[in-house]
């Protein structure tokens, strides 16, 4: 059986950030993990993809850690992704997020992708 793939945009090397926290979480639970953040560089020991047009492979989910002004503008890029699930977490959401990303075919699940693979932020030390 094939792993699944995600796409973590607005990945973070800030252990204490949720962005990190859903990256580990992933890995955690056997997920191929794909870092999105245009700065580059590592996250966890995991090449970071300066966008989500340079991922290599075929996206199961890709899950959404962006303030919701600078969230919106990539919804063109999630949208030519065609991942199986999207995840807007808690704090990346707004009306106008919600809204475009459904004019553009997404069906976005406002929760936490985190907690919807059986682990508990808290249970992620900083």
């Amino acid at each position: 059986m094939e792993k699944k793939t995600v796409a973590v945009i607005g990945a973070s090397a800030d252990r204490s950030k949720y962005s990190n926290k859903s990256v580990r979480a992933h890995l955690q639970q056997g997920w191929d993990v794909y870092p999105v953040n245009p700065k580059g560089g590592q996250v966890e020991g995991l090449r970071v993809y300066p966008s989500l047009e340079d991922v290599p492979v075929k996206l199961d989910r890709v899950t959404l850690y962006l303030p919701p002004t600078i969230g919106v503008k990539i919804l063109p890029s999630v949208a030519a992704a065609q991942p199986v699930e999207f995840f807007v977490n808690p704090g990346a959401e707004s009306e106008e997020l919600v809204a475009e990303a459904r004019r553009l075919a997404l069906d976005p699940l406002l929760a936490c992708s985190i907690v919807d693979i059986g682990v508990s932020p808290g249970q992620l030390p900083d």
